[in-house]
């Protein structure tokens, strides 16, 4: 079969893509490892120099490292996710913030979140679809790194799928999240940053788990997650009940998120909220919070009249 040659512009083949340090055939995992390290000694005695490589930035086709003497173990010190003030000594914090929430009751499911993404005080966006929909029966909502969310979720919707091809029937919720579970297990320490809730219905009726970067999978009637999720649990703790109507549902997860949306800065944007029913998940609303603002002002003001 033909060999792939070698492409003209950046000279980057088969052949040679391990030739060189930095090269887009080096795997990042190999850094820091005995494989990198043997390559880096083939390299320098084939230069004949007694001075140790150094790692070149910003050349096409490589990958930008950090240039340092161990970029695995800086990487580690300064790249880390960490949760409250842990990452203080590093170079790069991960920021993050966001409200997510779920509940369980008699007619379902509520699956209620924000839309923003915040970049430490920086406001990237307020359009972000936090929650998931794995399948016409599963959903997962995002709180954490975005990347790591989506990418991870996506990624259980596959393995759902192919449970699926393999089993002939619907995958049960309880065995999805054990899959997530067990994914982020196999990851623990690499850095992940994710709280999220997976939900659906099966034959065994309305599920509800919380599953996180740790490998923590929790059941539960309700949870909230995210640097609002206080505020939405205090609405949560408040005013929950399993014979909730389904308007009455609807309105406690809009409440909750325009709660926490409030008086957490690193939430807002648009109120996204999904029912799941045996049917299968539908839309309820897409909501921007300034408008629930003012229409639960008016509320009060009418209250106090």
């Amino acid at each position: 079969r033909p060999r792939y040659q070698p492409d003209s512009m950046f000279g980057i083949g088969y052949d040679n893509m391990d030739q060189s340090q930095g090269h887009l055939g080096c795997d990042l995992l190999d850094i820091g490892s005995r494989r990198a390290a043997a390559r880096g000694r083939c390299a320098h005695q084939s230069e004949g120099s007694e001075e140790v490589p150094t790692l070149k930035l910003g050349e096409p086709g490589a990958f930008d490292l950090p240039n340092v003497p161990d970029p695995a173990q800086f990487c580690s010190n300064n790249f880390a996710s960490a949760s409250g003030n842990k990452d203080a000594d590093q170079l790069v914090k991960f920021a993050k913030g966001t409200t997510t929430l779920a509940f369980k009751f008699n007619e379902g499911i509520i699956v209620s979140v924000d839309s923003r993404s915040t970049m430490g005080a920086y406001i990237a966006s307020q359009t972000v679809k936090k929650i998931i929909e794995i399948n016409p029966f599963l959903l997962g909502t995002m709180a954490g790194g975005a990347a790591d969310c989506s990418f991870w979720e996506r990624n259980l919707g596959t393995q759902c799928r192919m449970y699926e091809l393999r089993n002939r029937k619907r995958i049960t919720v309880a065995a999805a999240s054990k899959l997530l579970a067990n994914t982020m297990n196999a990851y623990r320490g690499y850095g992940l940053s994710m709280g999220t809730m997976v939900t659906g219905w099966d034959e065994t009726g309305p599920q509800l788990y919380y599953v996180d970067d740790d490998g923590t999978r929790l059941k539960g009637t309700y949870f909230s997650v995210g640097s609002g999720s206080t505020y939405a649990y205090g609405v949560l703790d408040t005013y929950y009940r399993p014979d909730l109507t389904v308007d009455e549902a609807i309105d406690l997860g809009k409440r909750a998120i325009y709660h926490a949306t409030h008086r957490d800065a690193y939430s807002g944007g648009i109120n996204n909220l999904y029912h799941v029913t045996k049917d299968g998940w539908r839309v309820v609303h897409a909501i921007d919070v300034n408008d629930m603002h003012y229409e639960f002002e008016e509320e009060k003001a009418a209250m106090k009249s």
